[in-house]
């Protein structure tokens, strides 16, 4: 491949996807990679299309970058029941017979993308507009059933955040996401996918 082939395109699911990788490439040394040069695509019909469309997507990028990347979640993918890693293998063969060999990766959220956002860091609760609430976010969350005891997140993520900014009156915003990426720490995050996505960067890109 020449020097005018791109690092790395992204097809992911929605905004919200999109908003939460610009922020963490924004801080490549905190991903343990370098500077990429990249592309995010956002598929129009969301995760059940990103998932059925992305090899014949992504096909016509063979060339012009040296990897890619697929972001769906589960949770409306069409394939609910489907094993996860199972899923994530069939569609990385699909890909390797069309052009991508060993280069591309799916990562497949389980849930869903608030997964991402219930790490213990402080910033989480500024973020979310509970910085000045006389009750703890956790507490909180405990007391209205939506976060159990000794539980490292909610069981249901995107539903706990809906609530809490519902509770404080803040707007649901895909930019939500982006300040969280830039701000929390990256190592805080214990999501299976998310350690997946930043395993995979560090592979492919590390500064070592």
């Amino acid at each position: 491949m020449n020097e005018s082939v791109k690092d790395i395109v992204f097809l992911v699911a929605d905004k919200d996807m999109e908003n939460a990788l610009s922020g963490m490439l924004l801080r490549p040394k905190r991903l343990g990679i370098r500077s990429l040069n990249y592309s995010i695509f956002v598929h129009p019909r969301r995760d059940p299309d990103c998932r059925t469309e992305c090899v014949r997507f992504l096909r016509s990028f063979a060339r012009q970058f040296r990897h890619a990347v697929v972001l769906f979640d589960h949770q409306g993918s069409g394939r609910e029941t489907y094993n996860l890693e199972t899923l994530q293998a069939e569609l990385e063969a699909d890909l390797a017979r069309n052009g991508w060999e060993d280069r591309a990766r799916i990562i497949i959220i389980q849930p869903e993308l608030e997964a991402w956002v219930w790490s213990d860091s402080p910033q989480v609760d500024s973020i979310l507009g509970w910085k000045d609430s006389p009750t703890n976010l956790r507490v909180w969350l405990r007391e209205n059933g939506l976060l159990e005891q000794n539980a490292v997140k909610p069981q249901d993520p995107k539903k706990a955040m809906l609530q809490t900014l519902r509770e404080i009156r803040k707007p649901l915003s895909s930019s939500l996401f982006r300040q969280i990426a830039e701000q929390v720490s990256l190592n805080r995050c214990q999501d299976a996918a998310f350690i997946r996505l930043r395993e995979t960067l560090r592979a492919w890109f590390s500064v070592g």
